[in-house]
């Protein structure tokens, strides 16, 4: 079993610590939004820890879309690395816990498609990807099996 290292990130250790210790009743929603959120749990890509990061719920269907917009940063997230190196991961949603696996949506069409249920989940995605000129990356999370 690998150790789990936080995230360096305060709030992002917090949230995680929050969430987790109520089993999933407290700490459901991102920060100052108000809005749901989940928590994806995936493996180092260097490390081989485990890490944890609060993302926002993007629901689509059975499985989740994942948004790797770093509020429109210049880089990547370093959890979209680690779903490329391990697309294995858990996805707790409230009290449900779920195994699943990430996959990098590279077809234009389904990425236009989930691309457009985040953004009404979540409107400042579209903010985010006109505050940078990479093009932001969209996972879908389905469940294994």
């Amino acid at each position: 079993m690998s150790e789990y290292i936080p995230s360096p990130r305060d709030w992002v250790a917090e949230q995680v610590e929050v969430y987790e210790g109520s089993d999933g009743r407290e700490g459901t929603t991102l920060r100052d939004t108000g809005l749901p959120c989940i928590i994806v749990t995936c493996t180092g890509h260097k490390t081989g820890a485990i890490r944890k990061v609060p993302l926002m719920t993007v629901a689509d269907g059975d499985g989740y879309v994942l948004v790797a917009s770093v509020g429109g940063g210049p880089k990547h997230p370093l959890w979209y690395y680690n779903l490329l190196a391990d697309p294995e991961v858990e996805i707790r949603d409230g009290e449900r816990v779920q195994p699943m696996r990430a996959r990098l949506v590279e077809d234009a069409g389904e990425r236009a498609r989930l691309w457009e249920i985040a953004v009404a989940a979540y409107p400042p995605y579209e903010e985010y990807q006109g505050r940078t000129e990479r093009v932001i990356p969209v996972f879908r999370a389905e469940p294994v099996g």
